[in-house]
């Protein structure tokens, strides 16, 4: 229990850290991030903390999806937001095509093995992929039209409400997919305990 605890922290607040670096490499980011952007260009509140305040509306939307949200859900809204609100506080936005790129790539890679860490944990879904799920459940429509529906639809509100979308856009949609697919297995407690039951006793 202690190491899931610990390791649903960490995870969340790498998911925020990597978020904010996509940001502030300024090449486009992923479709929620870019909804938040562009809420925060209308609002001029920082886009962390519009980031939480989204987790919550989003989470207000399970309640005619019946779903029922864990520990790791409300972390989530709590925790991803502030963090990358503190990351971009720290780290400046960064000039030249190169450094925005490996920034970017490094963003993606640190928001896979951060999903690999707070889902891992099994502590419940984010608001976002709980939507999701919820949407399968209640309606019957496949995972990825679900996902493919909701993403696409923020992703325009975003973009017309002055969020950024480029190639780290479509980077992030490629590759996030097969790093996710690497990170979960090493890190997911449930599979660990599986295997040290198998193991005989000495």
């Amino acid at each position: 229990m202690t190491r899931r605890i610990v390791q649903l922290f960490v995870g969340l607040f790498l998911y925020g850290a990597g978020c904010a670096l996509t940001v502030q490499a300024g090449l486009g980011v992923d479709p929620w991030t870019v909804f938040a952007e562009g809420l925060s260009v209308r609002t001029g509140i920082g886009v962390g903390w519009i980031t939480n305040i989204v987790g919550f509306f989003v989470l207000l939307l399970w309640i005619p999806l019946r779903q029922r949200p864990g520990v790791g859900t409300v972390a989530n809204i709590l925790l991803v937001g502030t963090s990358m609100q503190i990351v971009l506080g720290i780290v400046p936005p960064i000039s030249g095509f190169l450094p925005q790129l490996a920034t970017l790539l490094g963003g993606i890679a640190v928001v896979a093995l951060a999903s690999g860490l707070y889902i891992g944990a099994a502590f419940g879904p984010g608001p976002r992929d709980g939507l999701m799920t919820g949407m399968h459940s209640r309606l019957g429509w496949p995972i990825w039209l679900c996902r493919a529906l909701v993403e696409l639809t923020v992703l325009l509100v975003g973009w017309l409400l002055g969020g950024t979308v480029g190639i780290g856009t479509v980077l992030f949609a490629v590759l996030i997919g097969p790093l996710v697919h690497i990170a979960l297995p090493l890190l997911d407690t449930r599979r660990t305990a599986a295997r040290a039951a198998a193991q005989p006793s000495t």
